[in-house]
């Protein structure tokens, strides 16, 4: 099994705690950034940044849905890491300055992939499908923190 990677990244106007503290909130506006490939979201513990448990399906192509229970932690400053319980998915978001009134918000997950032939077409193709879904978690996310 080989780890596959998919990162995507934005320059978003709004100071890095404002985008931050929007990210962390998993009890507000997490929620309604997401777009329709996420489903049955769901906060069950905490529900701001650390010691957040929260629930979603995510639906990566038109047959490949994942469930996800996450737990979040913050191991450094602008920075919220998700690990999946039900697989070996880790998202990290990380969100620094990126000049005056700006932050640049990166956002990786990696998780073992399959082997052979199956792992091939992963490697290939996932990090572009959830790249493409986590432009719109951006676009939407800009769209929050720039009001």
């Amino acid at each position: 099994m080989a780890q596959v990677e998919a990162t995507t990244e934005r320059v978003v106007a709004a100071d890095a705690e404002a985008v931050f503290d929007a990210l962390a909130d998993y009890s507000g506006t997490r929620a309604k950034v997401l777009p329709e490939q996420f489903s049955e979201y769901e906060v069950r513990e905490g529900g701001d940044g650390e010691g957040t448990l929260v629930h979603w399906k995510l639906q990566a192509t038109s047959k490949r849905v994942r469930d996800c229970l996450l737990e979040v932690s913050e191991p450094t400053e602008g920075e919220l890491v998700e690990k999946d319980r039900n697989s070996t998915m880790v998202t990290t978001w990380r969100v620094t300055p990126a000049g005056e009134g700006k932050s640049r918000v990166v956002v990786t997950s990696t998780w073992d992939g399959a082997a052979g032939i199956g792992g091939f077409f992963e490697r290939t193709f996932a990090p572009k499908g959830l790249g493409r879904i986590y432009d719109l978690v951006l676009d939407r996310l800009a769209a929050e923190v720039e009001k």
